[in-house]
Formats: C-alpha cells, structure tokens, sequence
C-alpha cells in the first residue's frame, strides 16, 4: 500500500441532536450540551427505554427538491443532508451535470430504511399491498445512501454503503482512507447515518435491556464510565467527512482539518452482544490501527472512547486500553461522548470520527458528560464534566458493535 498518498479531512457535516452542520454541533460540544430528551415520536409508555437523541424539525426540504425528497426514507435523508454540508463546508465544487470518476462515496448504516419499512409494513396490514408506496423497494435498502449521494453530486467513483452495525460509520471512514491511499479515487465522501427511532426497532432493543432506563433525567440516561451507568441510549442522525489526497487538497488551497493515518478492522468471533472477556481482538484492532498510522503508543495524546455507557464494555475497553497502553494509559485523556449525542448506531462512529478531527483543529478534548460516581473498573483519565485545552497531534477513535465488530481510527494533525 502506498504511503505516498495521503488521505486528509477537509469537510465536515454533522446532523446530529446536537447541532446540525459543524458550527452548531461544536458549539454544543464546547457548552456541554446533551442532546438526549424524552422520545416523543410514539407512545413508550410500557417501555423500559423512554429517552432518545431525536431530530424534531429536521427538513431535507432545505437541501433537495421536495419531489426528490419524497422518495427517499428517513435514514438517507440524514445522509444526503450530511453529505451536503461537509461538501459545502470543504469548498468544492460539484456538479451532477458534471460527473468526476475520481470522486467517490463510502457510508455505513446498521439498519438503513428500516423507519420507512416498519410504516409502509402497518399500510400494508391495514390496508393492503396497494396502499403501500411505489417507491418503498427504493427506500428500505442500505446502498440508498451512498447511491443517492453519488446521484445529487455526480460522483461517479468508488460507492458503498456497509452494514457493520455500530461500526459502520467508522468502517466508511476506515475504508475511504484505502481508496485514497490505493488510487482508487482523489475525493470520498465517507460517514454514516441511521434513523431507527421507529416503534418495532426501539422495542426490539428495549427487549434485551441494553438501553438505559434512567427515565426521572433523560438529558442524564447516557452515562459513560460512570459506577451507575446501565445502559446506551439510542439517537438518529448523521455525519459525513469529505476525504481527500492531501496533494489535491494543497493544490486548491483547501482547509485541512485533519489527516486519516490508519484505520483496523476484525472480529471477535464469540458473541453477538458481548465482547470477548480476554479482550484479544478489541486490543488488536487498536494496535493494528495504530501501526497502520505508524505510530506508537505512547505518542497517542487522546481517545474516543466507544463508551456506550453499558455495564460490560466501558469496563472490557477500559481494561484493553490498560492492557495496550500499560504504563502510558493513565496520562491519556479518554472520553465517551455518546452522552452529547446519543448513539445513533451505525452513524456512531462518522460522528465520532467527525467530532475527533474537530478536536484536532481546534486543540480541545472533549468531556465525559455525566461521570459522577467513578467506577474502580473504568479508573483511566475520562474526562469528567468539562473539556480541556490541549494540542493533539495523534488521536485514536474505537467503535465496537453488536457481532463482534472492532474497528479504530488513528486521526492526526497535519
């Protein structure tokens, strides 16, 4: 793999329950902002779950024609919506009547158009198979995202869309590194998107209880690395990240916020839910990433940690950064920062991603919201409450989802 061809973030657009577009989404960073309130979208009354990251008043009208809008679900709304702004905010200029091979799209999504296929699938019992939209085929597959994103801005390079759950988004990130690196393309458009604040998919996570039930304070439910922590609280939303060769970049002058260095990807093999207890392959995945970034530990000065605020993984990806780092992990700042934004599944990790190249550029460490009572079993530096002011010069992301999925990131500062 060529090492001559370097991959650079030069766009970011987050949609987010924080902040739609960079500015308003690090502007809530920067004043500790939750996201997270009481889901109103359908009745949880009976449920164990009732909070949420929810987008109330989000309109794609404001990005697409309303006919075009009309035709998509939710999910790639989000995605569409996020694309557009990272591309707007990198300055390049694109056109669909104008199409470029050499610019692509690499997004990721857990469960895609599953909003839209739970409404049409009442229509469709309640009324029958005619009532059901015309379009719905269009809607409910995964590749919608980045298939409609490459349709907008005429993009007709590499486009994938993968499903790797609470990964994925870093994975779209991780692998458009690789197309940049290998000369598949000049500029990806990578991130995630996900909106399954939708009655069935809540249920069904609500089922196995891994969603926190802190219902008196729902701004308060997330709550990473804390001793009373039970549970992630679910989001919808998107990010996205234009990547682009750092010499195409240079040539138009183009702002760079941060450089992609390496990225991992594997497999615990053992469970659906829980990680493997010996941590091997989450440890891997870190140190596969950071010697893809070629850079050695103790020269990583911040984490984002996966952090979903459930009892078993904040504590086995404490203990792997332990195991990693050794001596070094207890002078690294390390944050879960899912209590800002909720976890919207497989967008998770484009927002994180999106969220630690701020970071970078403007040389602040987000806080852990919420860490009141510390947990003997998570006793790294998390950040508690409030941000700090530091240079960072290497940066490492984790996301950790549901199979067994370990995927890291290793940004740094150009």
């Amino acid at each position: 793999m060529s090492r001559s061809r370097r991959a650079v973030i030069t766009g970011i657009g987050p949609v987010t329950c924080i902040g739609e577009g960079k500015d308003d989404f690090w502007s809530a960073i920067l004043a500790g902002t939750s996201g997270i309130r009481d889901l109103d979208y359908f009745d949880t009354a009976h449920l164990g779950a009732r909070c949420a990251g929810q987008i109330p008043g989000f309109d794609i009208g404001r990005f697409i024609r309303p006919q075009r809008a009309r035709r998509l679900d939710r999910y790639a709304q989000f995605a569409l919506a996020s694309a557009l702004l990272a591309l707007r905010d990198s300055g390049l200029e694109w056109s669909p009547r104008h199409p470029d091979s050499r610019r692509g799209v690499s997004f990721g999504t857990a469960l895609a158009g599953i909003a839209n296929a739970e409404l049409e699938h009442v229509r469709f019992i309640e009324k029958g198979p005619r009532s059901v939209t015309q379009t719905l085929a269009l809607q409910i597959f995964g590749g919608s995202a980045h298939a409609n994103i490459a349709i907008e801005c005429g993009f007709r390079g590499v486009g994938t869309t993968n499903t790797n759950s609470c990964a994925s988004g870093t994975v779209a990130v991780g692998e458009a590194l690789r197309y940049i690196r290998d000369g598949w393309a000049d500029v990806i458009v990578a991130g995630g998107s996900e909106a399954p604040l939708c009655p069935l998919t809540f249920h069904a996570f609500d089922f196995i209880r891994t969603m926190s039930r802190h219902a008196d304070e729902p701004h308060r439910a997330c709550r990473p690395f804390d001793l009373n922590r039970d549970g992630f609280v679910m989001g919808e939303g998107a990010a996205s990240l234009v990547i682009e060769e750092y010499g195409h970049a240079k040539k138009r002058g183009a702002r760079i916020y941060a450089e992609v260095l390496g990225y991992s990807l594997n497999n615990d093999a053992h469970h659906m839910t829980s990680p493997l207890p010996s941590g091997e392959s989450t440890i891997r995945a870190m140190r596969d990433a950071l010697a893809d970034a070629h850079t050695n530990p103790e020269d990583v000065d911040y984490i984002n940690g996966h952090a979903s605020a459930t009892k078993l993984n904040d504590a086995t990806e404490t203990a792997c950064i332990k195991h990693l780092f050794g001596a070094h992990a207890a002078r690294i700042p390390l944050s879960g920062t899912k209590a800002f934004t909720a976890h919207p599944l497989g967008a998770t990790g484009a927002i994180e991603a999106a969220l630690c190249a701020l970071a970078i550029h403007h040389g602040y460490i987000p806080p852990t919201l919420h860490r009141d009572t510390p947990d003997p079993d998570c006793d790294l530096d998390v950040v508690p409450h409030l941000g700090r002011e530091q240079k960072l010069r290497r940066v490492l992301s984790n996301s950790f989802g549901f199979g067994g999925i370990n995927a890291c990131l290793v940004l740094g500062a150009v």
